[in-house]
């Protein structure tokens, strides 16, 4: 049997014990970094890492397969506590705008966002997954829309804006820039 590299290997849902078992985005994002191989790469801003954990799991095969460039996109953006707080901010105002689309008087989802509130936002980990739960159905619009994020996120910490969160994009646009 081939040896498994970052080259070959398919992104599937859950954590993995080794690559030859698979791997989701961090865990490749981890071997694209050349760290242990983990779903926590240290090289990762830690609320990128927490969207896209989250949002690798929710994805059918097909569309998991788009975020192997995100995998390489992630790699080195660890940063300041204030970029980090940045990127979480964004993930929860992202995260309320998708629940405002669902429908706000939902129970669930006014539950969804008082655990948020209550735990003051700063959490990386609860900011990541909140926003990916905000998400009502998994349509190509929202498929674009999260890939859209995760570009804001990303260039949250980039030197051109190192600390202002971008303005809210379309899908499109984000996408025709990276095209």
């Amino acid at each position: 049997m081939p040896q498994v590299s970052y080259q070959t290997i398919k992104l599937s849902k859950g954590k993995h014990l080794s690559p030859e078992h698979g791997a989701c985005v961090m865990e490749l994002a981890s071997m694209l970094a050349g760290e242990r191989f983990s779903d926590h790469p240290r090289s990762v801003s830690r609320p990128i890492a927490s969207f896209l954990r989250s949002y690798n799991d929710m994805l059918d095969d097909e569309r998991r397969q788009d975020l192997y460039a995100y995998a390489a996109l992630a790699v080195g953006t660890t940063a300041s506590r204030e970029v980090e707080n940045a990127r979480i901010e964004r993930l929860i105002e992202w995260g309320d705008e998708m629940w405002e689309r669902r429908s706000s008087r939902s129970f669930i989802g006014r539950l969804k966002r008082s655990r948020v509130r209550r735990e003051r936002r700063w959490d990386p980990e609860t900011a990541g997954t909140y926003a990916v739960h905000a998400i009502a159905k998994m349509t190509d619009q929202d498929h674009a829309a999260s890939m859209a994020l995760v570009d804001q996120l990303i260039a949250i910490g980039s030197r051109r804006d190192a600390a202002r969160p971008l303005p809210a994009e379309t899908a499109d646009d984000a996408h025709a820039a990276r095209a």
